[in-house]
């Protein structure tokens, strides 16, 4: 079953107290269920004025079933950050991905901010934003076969994908989700998380 393990990750410095408005950056391998999870608790959250998720934009195109994201010829998404209306950007499996730059309206409005981002950009977030991590992730067997289910990719660039290590900056707060589980257990242990996150007081 799927659950929340909060940790302190290493550090030299000094750590940043919990405030009540975050940037959650939900990180995690390819077919981690990242983006399933996320739309559960969106529906659970919709009523609630604290939480924001974002839509982040991508130059992959769209099959439908990402709700999440919105999707951008790779001309127009550097043109968007030629005028940097990208708070984060990176690439990744040859693809660009952003967030959008008015997530700093909703956090200085103090909202608790979600988005689905790579770990190549939590240390720059964290530069410039109250972060906290949620990394999700499942054992390498149930990764390999959710990635062969999207059909999206062949066997190769499946393993690609899965060989793709990215080790998470030390002096971050991280929440660990296992998402073995059902779509139903791993939706709470998120839920969990992100009510944590808003529960919490500066120490």
């Amino acid at each position: 079953m799927a659950g929340c393990l909060t940790e302190w990750r290493k550090t030299s410095g000094r750590l940043k107290p919990f405030r009540k408005k975050m940037l959650v950056l939900v990180v995690g391998p390819s077919g981690a269920g990242k983006d399933t999870l996320l739309s559960a608790v969106k529906v659970a959250l919709a009523d609630d004025p604290r939480f924001c998720f974002v839509r982040r934009v991508v130059t992959r195109p769209t099959d439908g079933a990402e709700a999440n994201e919105e999707t951008l010829d790779a001309a127009a998404f550097h043109a968007c950050r030629e005028r940097e209306d990208f708070a984060l950007w990176w690439q990744a499996h040859g693809f660009f991905y952003g967030v959008p730059a008015d997530i700093a309206r909703d956090l200085g409005a103090g909202r608790v901010v979600i988005a689905s981002v790579s770990r190549a950009v939590l240390a720059e977030a964290a530069a410039r934003f109250p972060v906290r991590v949620v990394e999700i992730t499942a054992p390498r067997d149930i990764l390999a076969s959710r990635l062969a289910a999207r059909g999206r990719e062949d066997g190769t660039q499946v393993a690609a994908r899965l060989s793709r290590t990215v080790a998470i900056p030390d002096g971050l707060v991280v929440s660990v989700i296992v998402n073995d589980g059902t779509i139903a257990e791993g939706a709470h242990a998120l839920l969990a998380c992100l009510r944590e996150i808003v529960d919490s007081e500066v120490s």
